[in-house]
């Protein structure tokens, strides 16, 4: 693998548009260390004058501005490079900083919230410039009935921190100290069954190394169940406590409460893909026809059904390609992207020492960038098109909005960036000359809607199923959470799919469950992306105009109310039952293909 030194310029970010050097960053460094004095020496006063509430949140708003740029720098600039002994000092000094941070402005939420709405009212009929934070109150007054007296918000506070350590000493024990096994490849070298070969073992035809890899993986995995159980059963029970203590009817309805999710969108989406099971199995019964096997296991769902049909692109294909797939957003749209593109905001190939992965960071002020690990493969072509989604919700929600109502709910942050996907998969499925190609395509699209609706639901059905284990007092042991893991299974892929005994450990392995009720997010993201994108390519009515409106919003509004106003009601079952009729069409046209 290269090294940092030896990639081209014009594929790396250019963070100079963030800091020209490094007495830039020093001395917002100093500018920060400032407000935090500044608003600290406020304790006690923060709502006590109209004047003085507003020069607060002003100070607050220029914090979290400063706070976007440093930490931005300083974690993007040690994510390229992280054996730089320079970058790592400085990523270990902002995190050193926001600790700080977070302990020292932990009296101004339950200080804003001792306010009354009618102060709130009273203050911005004197000073206009507050109509600016009135959402941000209206989500902090709605929180008035679970928030405690200040000495005991003190200690949830800290408990807080502490129930977050759960997922931390997850992280060690997967990353740091599990054994992961060798097993013999297919030319005789060892390989290392753990999460870094997963998508490339599974992916291959060889299928006795799939089973061998899969089974060595999750049995690594099943050797530390004891451990891993009393690592989720903390963090599951401390979200527990603190939802009792705040006097939630249960830790989901405090989790969801955060962005004012109704709970039955959640309960919506698990009751509705629970009814519509029936395409995914069909789906699995044709890859287990084509594939011309007895049973379908876990380690057969990642096969590509046409072999060896991987076309490879340079960047450049990839770069034009996604730019044109995205022209049914407009020219102002695009424009922005071959800015992007120009400018350097994307940072391109791999190297040594570069974080694996993608991503994309909103930058407020200055501009989004995007951290990709581009080898050329279709997977990557989409991953493009996927963090230029970000990229453009970021763009547009900062050119549009204050400060404190840019930052998009995580709800909404997924809509983007398979829209993007889905304007790119239509438009590859168009240019598509060989039923080769339209066969991958169309199976791709269906892997990737199995990936992210269905096992997305599946998890946060068994997410669900442990809080609520917890909250009526059934005990969380490693037989009783796999045998309701393996139950799942059964309910979803029904009984064409086999069961290995080692699948019932898969959730050992799933980090996202350390962040209560975050993945059921990616299942709505998609169910509302798939509708807005429909929208657009069909030409219907004012839906790019409303789906541009969304991008623009930011976080102006409640999520649920964001995307109604896009035209997608998540609070019914319409988008999910969309997305699964979506899901049909490609089977079906899948099976014409190969017919």
């Amino acid at each position: 693998m290269r090294l940092r030194s030896e990639i081209p310029a014009e594929t790396t970010w250019d963070l100079t548009h963030l800091y020209r050097n490094e007495s830039g960053f020093d001395k917002d460094l100093e500018n920060i260390r400032a407000l935090l004095s500044d608003i600290s020496g406020k304790k006690g006063q923060l709502t006590a004058t109209a004047a003085g509430l507003l020069q607060v949140l002003q100070w607050h708003d220029q914090l979290g501005v400063l706070l976007e740029h440093t930490a931005g720098y300083a974690h993007m600039a040690f994510d390229v490079d992280m054996g730089d002994p320079a970058a790592k000092e400085r990523y270990e000094t902002m995190n050193n900083l926001l600790d700080k941070l977070s302990d020292q402005l932990s009296f101004v939420e339950p200080e804003f919230l001792r306010m009354e709405p009618e102060t709130f009212d009273a203050y911005a009929a004197r000073e206009p410039q507050l109509e600016t934070y009135r959402f941000t109150f209206e989500k902090l007054f709605r929180q008035k009935a679970h928030v405690r007296a200040e000495s005991e918000e003190e200690i949830l506070s800290r408990m807080g921190s502490l129930g977050g350590v759960f997922g931390k000493i997850y992280d060690d024990l997967v990353v740091n100290d599990l054994p992961f096994p060798e097993i013999p490849g297919e030319d005789g070298q060892m390989i290392l069954a753990n999460e870094a070969n997963y998508r490339k073992i599974l992916g291959g035809y060889n299928r006795d190394l799939r089973e061998r890899y899969f089974s060595a993986l999750l049995n690594a995995y099943g050797s530390h169940v004891n451990a891993i159980t009393s690592i989720l059963a903390g963090s599951v029970k401390s979200r527990v406590f603190a939802a009792r203590t705040r006097f939630y009817p249960s830790s989901r309805h405090m989790a969801l409460a955060r962005n004012h999710i109704p709970i039955e969108v959640y309960d919506n989406l698990i009751a509705t893909v629970r009814a519509q099971t029936g395409p995914l199995r069909d789906y699995l019964a044709l890859r287990r026809e084509t594939l011309g096997y007895d049973a379908l296991h876990f380690y057969d769902l990642f096969v590509p059904l046409v072999e060896d049909s991987d076309k490879s692109y340079t960047y450049e294909e990839a770069r034009d390609t996604v730019l044109e797939a995205l022209q049914v957003l407009g020219e102002p749209y695009v424009q922005v992207l071959r800015e992007a593109f120009a400018q350097r905001w994307i940072d391109v190939y791999p190297n040594k020492g570069k974080t694996p992965g993608a991503y994309a960071s909103g930058i407020y002020g200055v501009h989004p960038y995007s951290l990709l690990n581009f080898a050329g493969t279709l997977d990557d072509v989409f991953t493009m098109a996927h963090e230029l989604g970000h990229v453009m919700h970021s763009y547009y929600s900062n050119i549009h909005q204050p400060y404190v109502k840019s930052d998009y709910a995580i709800f909404a942050a997924e809509v983007a960036s398979t829209v993007n996907e889905n304007l790119l998969y239509h438009y590859l499925l168009k240019k598509a000359q060989t039923p080769r190609e339209k066969t991958h395509l169309l199976s791709m699209h269906l892997d990737a809607f199995r990936s992210t609706m269905y096992r997305q639901a599946f998890f946060a059905d068994f997410e669900m199923t442990a809080h609520h284990m917890a909250e009526t007092d059934i005990p969380l042991t490693p037989q009783s959470l796999c045998e309701r893991y393996g139950d799942l299974y059964a309910l979803y892929y029904g009984p064409g799919f086999a069961i290995d005994e080692c699948l019932r450990y898969e959730w050992a392995r799933i980090p996202h469950f350390y962040n209560s009720f975050y993945v059921y997010q990616y299942a709505t993201g998609i169910s509302a992306a798939i509708t807005l994108a429909k929208g657009v390519l069909t030409g219907k009515s004012g839906a790019l105009d409303a789906y541009l409106a969304f991008l623009r919003s930011g976080g102006s509004d409640y999520p649920i109310a964001l995307l109604q106003k896009a035209g997608v009601d998540m609070s019914s079952p319409g988008p999910i039952l969309a997305a699964v009729d979506d899901f049909k069409e490609t089977l079906a046209a899948l099976k014409a293909t190969r017919a």
